[in-house]
């Protein structure tokens, strides 16, 4: 259900941003120290001297937050809407009447502040590669307009404006990752799987060339399926999971109308936040959104 009760105010936004950012202590955000009171407020926002450094701050000071000339409820909703349901920024501009360039910096300097994912494998692990059309969407006025890979078909590269994207799924941890890459080749397949837990990780592959060379590595048992051949599941051998969620990341990049290369992965890292939230209530899912750019 979406959540109404802390999105009808700047006030409950508030609280609810103190709540988050404070659940493990409150602490001064440039010194760290822990000697910290309580300093009057800063509109709804709760105010706080620090006695170690001697400095004032609120709730929002040293967050993506801070001065923003948007109220935090509007932000919220924002970046809750963006991540649930997928909305375009002009929609968000439609509906909070705030500017497309404000909420766009805004967006992007969410998504800037997501943590890459530790790929961190138990296995077996399937993977499996897609590309996207991203060329140079978005330049300014007097660079060159921009270029979208469409011409041709099949494989690319990020120097040719189709970006190569891999996705992982571990089914040991029910983890399920998108990484998207400058080349898909031998030496990216072994950096993406380098850290296992496993002494040989059981890779389950389709029959791209670039996995070959886990054949002969000891620290893989690879088992592939050659779809070239009509062979799609083999046993436990499959990549249909992968193929899945790479439909689902197609999907979440199509209402953006082409994504720049440079922010693919800002924007497969907001895909990656939403999986997460995925199955989560409203309020639960906000707050988990909220510890994710704190």
């Amino acid at each position: 259900m979406f959540p109404f009760e802390v999105l009808n105010s700047e006030a409950n936004a508030a609280n609810l941003l103190q709540q988050v950012r404070w659940r493990e202590g409150l602490y001064c955000p440039r010194c760290r120290s822990e000697s910290v009171i309580k300093h009057g407020s800063y509109r709804e926002y709760q105010r706080y001297l620090c006695k170690d450094c001697d400095r004032t701050f609120n709730d929002k000071t040293g967050t993506i937050f801070a001065h923003a000339k948007i109220g935090l409820d509007n932000l919220l909703f924002a970046f809750y809407s963006f991540l649930r349901f997928n909305t375009s920024i002009r929609q968000l501009e439609a509906e909070l009447d705030v500017s497309y360039r404000t909420l766009h910096r805004r967006v992007e300097q969410f998504a800037r502040t997501l943590d890459a994912p530790s790929l961190t494998l138990t296995g077996p692990v399937e993977i499996d590669e897609f590309y996207v059309s991203a060329g140079l969407k978005g330049r300014e006025r007097e660079q060159p307009s921009r270029s979208r890979g469409l011409s041709k078909r099949g494989r690319g590269t990020y120097t040719e404006d189709k970006s190569p994207v891999f996705t992982l799924v571990d089914r040991g941890s029910d983890q399920r990752y998108v990484v998207p890459a400058k080349s898909a080749d031998e030496s990216t397949v072994r950096l993406l799987l380098a850290d296992h837990e496993e002494e040989s990780l059981t890779v389950y592959t389709d029959g791209f060339r670039a996995y070959e060379p886990l054949e002969t590595d000891e620290n893989f048992q690879r088992e592939a399926v050659i779809h070239g051949d009509g062979e799609y599941v083999d046993g436990d051998a499959h990549v249909n999971t992968c193929e899945s969620h790479s439909s689902l990341a197609r999907r979440w990049l199509s209402p953006h109308r082409g994504v720049s290369k440079d922010k693919l992965t800002t924007y497969l890292r907001s895909f990656q936040l939403r999986r997460q939230i995925l199955r989560k209530p409203g309020r639960e899912a906000l707050n988990h959104i909220v510890r994710a750019v704190l």
